[in-house]
């Protein structure tokens, strides 16, 4: 009898009392995400599987544990995360998340994608089956993430159709290209076409869109969003057969503003998800965990939140397997003794103890990254002639504003300094300089530009984590400085460099495509802390997380103003326009 036919007979039979079970966790107060309830009860698993939730003590097992009755959840799902913004590899972010009681995520490798292509996207299909939580991956539908940028590769239906067969694939990724969508642009469509005729889940990505764009994601069969930052967008979208998965991460928090749009008529249409999140942040908070601590602290029901967490999610992306605590689903879940903190005090995965007072009880894999992935850095010699921004007809400028730990940017026009005919970086008017330069083929592209609210009292700040084309990106109150921060990036093949008065006095190498480390995560975390340290030298009165907010603003599909490699660009109107205006 072939294994699987052997172990569903012998679920049924385990089911009945007919076999003993392998596990079973007495005592449990078990939260059903179907009807909203606690109910006391034995989870009782086989083969990784619940087969029955025992009231009467009536099943036994080779083995037991006693949850004391202490809450019992589902594993958490994340519905959308880039693995690649924690700066681990799939394994070693696995590592980090399941002690938190996150046990499946969505991932959307497109970071990598941008760099390293199809192979970048075969490396974390394959890291992730080292992994102790599932994670499955939709593929990047926008590589690059548009035509007015150089990215490391150019992904198109006949690449990313192979990957269709893949266990572990569930769709598309956010589609990001909304004029590529609604003008109906072939190369687009075939790519949406793609993943629906394989029966696959298409996510958007539909940032600033008004009503009548969303039906037009709607109609092409667009089936999420994560990136609504009111209630008002997120319930036009639901209004309109979307799932909204509530966004928590690093830089874009937008859990509080968008909550209120969830009732208890639509809840089942919400998820969580977390998109980026930097190592120390997840190692310190988790991150759906975390989310549905802030969802209760904000006035909703516990079992509410756990829904959106769980079955939601999981419903979303039609993993039907998992997401509920109930005879047939994955025998996946968490111990919890306080659910207002909604700390996991031990994590079972496929029915086996994984994780315990937030430590990994197994042992970390090796990780085997493909050469050229190790060696993805390739800039020109940075001059600063290049880095001149130069002003025909006065100092009148268009200048890109950042929104502190968000995404978006605003579109300003302001007088800013200019000696003979070149624009002087002003730390009292917090306009500093910005660049952008091409670093996969060695094109010598480079975009200029002026940015306030940072805040840099002197210094610069490079890195290679610059969504999501992944050009090197430099900010700084001087040309010196800039110029040693590229530099550096060169030499350690990306990540983030840190420069003061000539000097460097931080860096974190991020050598996996320039935006991951094989460091274990408690490495990985010191180095960002030595970075965050930095920049509070740069800007003592820093109270935002600098780094993420940084890395986007050469994003060109996320309004206002954003800066790629081949120059300024104006993403209300999607075209470039000049730094002088």
């Amino acid at each position: 009898m072939p294994i699987k036919l052997q172990q569903l007979a012998q679920n049924i039979l385990t089911s009945q009392g007919q076999v003993e079970a392998d596990f079973i966790l007495r005592n449990a107060l078990v939260a059903d995400v179907f009807t909203l309830t606690w109910k006391k009860a034995d989870i009782v698993v086989n083969n990784g599987q619940i087969v029955a939730l025992d009231t009467h003590n009536q099943f036994k097992a080779s083995y037991e544990e006693d949850a004391a009755g202490h809450y019992v959840v589902p594993g958490l799902i994340d519905g959308h995360i880039h693995i690649e913004s924690s700066m681990l590899t799939p394994a070693e972010f696995s590592r980090v998340l399941v002690p938190h009681g996150i046990t499946t995520v969505i991932t959307d490798p497109h970071e990598i994608a941008n760099v390293a292509g199809t192979e970048g996207i075969q490396f974390m299909l394959d890291d992730a089956k080292k992994a102790d939580m599932d994670i499955f991956v939709m593929l990047p539908s926008s590589v690059p993430g548009t035509s007015f940028e150089n990215a490391g590769a150019t992904l198109g239906v006949r690449d990313l159709a192979p990957f269709l067969a893949h266990e572990d694939v569930r769709g598309l990724a956010e589609v990001m290209d909304f004029p590529a969508v609604l003008t109906g642009e072939a190369n687009m469509l075939e790519k949406i076409l793609l993943a629906q005729q394989a029966n696959l889940v298409v996510d958007g990505h539909c940032a600033g869109l008004n009503r009548a764009q969303i039906t037009g994601y709607r109609a092409a069969g667009i089936h999420t969003d994560h990136e609504c930052v009111t209630a008002e967008e997120a319930l036009n979208r639901v209004e309109q057969g979307m799932y909204v998965l509530i966004r928590e991460g690093s830089a874009a928090k937008n859990l509080r503003d968008v909550l209120p749009a969830v009732n208890t008529s639509n809840a089942r249409r919400f998820g969580f998800c977390t998109d980026d999140k930097y190592v120390d942040e997840l190692i310190d908070e988790g991150s759906i965990n975390f989310d549905v601590a802030m969802a209760i602290e904000e006035g909703m029901e516990p079992l509410q939140a756990i829904q959106l967490a769980t079955i939601n999610t999981a419903e979303c992306y039609r993993l039907y397997d998992r997401g509920a605590l109930a005879p047939g689903y994955k025998a996946d879940f968490v111990l919890v003794e306080n659910l207002k903190e909604m700390r996991a005090k031990a994590v079972w995965k496929n029915g086996v103890k994984v994780a315990e007072n937030g430590v990994m009880l197994t042992a970390r894999p090796e990780t085997d990254v493909p050469a050229h992935i190790h060696q993805s850095v390739h800039l020109p010699t940075v001059t600063k002639e290049m880095l001149t921004i130069p002003f025909a007809k006065g100092n009148k400028a268009n200048v890109m504003e950042i929104v502190p730990n968000q995404l978006i940017t605003n579109h300003l026009v302001v007088d800013v300094p200019v000696i003979d005919g070149v624009f002087e970086p002003s730390v009292e008017q917090d306009l500093l300089k910005l660049a952008v330069i091409e670093r996969h083929h060695n094109l010598h592209t480079t975009g200029l530009g002026i940015v306030t609210g940072f805040g840099l009292q002197k210094g610069a700040v490079a890195t290679t984590v610059a969504h999501d084309s992944h050009n090197a990106l430099v900010v700084g109150t001087n040309d010196a400085d800039m110029l040693i921060a590229l530099t550096r990036i060169q030499e350690i093949q990306g990540g983030f460099v840190i420069v003061a008065n000539g000097e460097i006095i931080a860096e974190m190498p991020l050598t996996i495509g320039g935006l991951m480390t094989d460091a274990p995560a408690d490495q990985a975390k010191a180095q960002l802390a030595d970075l965050h340290n930095a920049l509070h030298e740069l800007n003592p009165h820093l109270d935002f997380h600098f780094l993420l907010t940084f890395s986007f603003v050469a994003l060109p599909v996320i309004p206002a103003l954003k800066l790629t490699d081949t120059g300024l660009f104006n993403v209300t109107t999607f075209q470039h326009i000049t730094v002088e205006a």
